[in-house]
């Protein structure tokens, strides 16, 4: 909660510098915030009801809604990564996160229930999608194997940063030619163009950025009228563009702290590096996608990792120590 305040804290700070709206990152932290709050509770009450439900709820999302399945404005130039890909990826950790915490012919449906979320991404069209859930999907069967939870959490972490530190060199113009035409081929020049853009913003005001929102007035690209699309496609550029390097130590930090809480979470391996792998693919897929400008993404990473992190019903009672008697006294002769 301390890292989710500082957050919305920074937001009112540079729009007071700097101008802007900050009504979408503060809407932003608050899903994610009432998300983790609802997660405990449900995870606690319902372990395996609560995923079950998140995971159908996030395949219904990604097939029902307009704005974040591939149609006319996310198969713009910039491409249909993003929100879908994003809910799909959630959808598939929390249905392996219902396996993990079910029993017997139960497990096998929620495990045939994860796989219907690849072939759902596969019938919606996005490779992303696909991608990342059978990633997850894979990753949660390798868990079986896996005892020690945080040499796993640390390699998640270390795959995000090389994700984000890959993205911010391709925006900085730093990879060898080579490299760097085949990477633009795979992501689209728009997007690189946008990335451009948003490096060269945060380069230019590093400490407090453009301002919240208002990367859409200060980049060149949307100023001339090149791209409609007022956002980089990129969590980690938008925010160091118009939030600076504070800004982007605070998105690092919000994401360490829930691996942190996944490390100590109570809930067997299993679920917590099934919900670890989820939020990775979410976190890689907000680096070169626009997944966290949706408000529904945001709600569901602070669900599922409130339900890997809940402390279920059941367990608690049976772990209640109970309380200190003192010993008889022996007869005295």
């Amino acid at each position: 909660m301390a890292i989710l305040a500082a957050c919305a804290a920074w937001v009112l700070i540079t729009t007071g510098v700097r101008g802007g709206r900050p009504d979408g990152i503060l809407l932003a932290v608050l899903a994610v915030a009432a998300g983790y709050a609802g997660g405990r509770i449900t995870g606690a009450l319902l372990p395996v009801a609560a995923p079950c439900a998140g995971a159908l709820g996030g395949v219904a999302l990604a097939a029902a809604a307009p704005h974040v399945t591939p149609g006319p404005v996310s198969s713009s130039p910039l491409g249909p990564v993003g929100a879908t890909a994003a809910l799909l990826a959630l959808a598939a950790g929390a249905a392996c996160c219902a396996a993990w915490a079910a029993h017997g012919v139960l497990r096998t449906w929620l495990r045939l229930l994860a796989a219907g979320v690849v072939v759902a991404a596969a019938l919606l069209g996005s490779t992303a999608g696909v991608i990342a859930s059978a990633g997850i999907v894979l990753c949660s069967l390798a868990t079986a194997l896996m005892r020690r939870r945080g040499l796993v959490l640390t390699g998640f972490a270390l795959t995000t940063a090389v994700v984000a530190g890959l993205a911010w060199t391709v925006a900085g113009g730093a990879l060898p030619e080579g490299l760097a035409t085949s990477l633009e081929g795979q992501l689209g020049p728009f997007r690189v163009r946008m990335w451009q853009d948003a490096e060269g913003l945060a380069a230019a005001h590093p400490a407090l950025g453009v301002g919240p929102g208002r990367f859409g007035e200060t980049s060149p690209a949307v100023t001339e009228g090149l791209l409609a699309d007022a956002k980089p496609h990129s969590a980690l550029l938008q925010q160091a563009a118009e939030q600076g390097l504070v800004g982007v130590a605070l998105l690092a930090a919000a994401f360490c702290w829930m691996l942190f809480a996944l490390w100590r979470s109570p809930r067997s391996t299993q679920v917590v590096l099934t919900a670890g792998a989820a939020l990775t693919a979410l976190a890689v897929v907000a680096t070169v996608g626009n997944a966290l400008s949706v408000t529904s993404v945001s709600v569901g990473a602070g669900l599922l990792a409130g339900i890997a992190t809940a402390r279920p019903l059941e367990d608690g009672r049976d772990q209640v120590r109970p309380g200190r008697s003192r010993p008889p006294a022996a007869g005295r002769g």
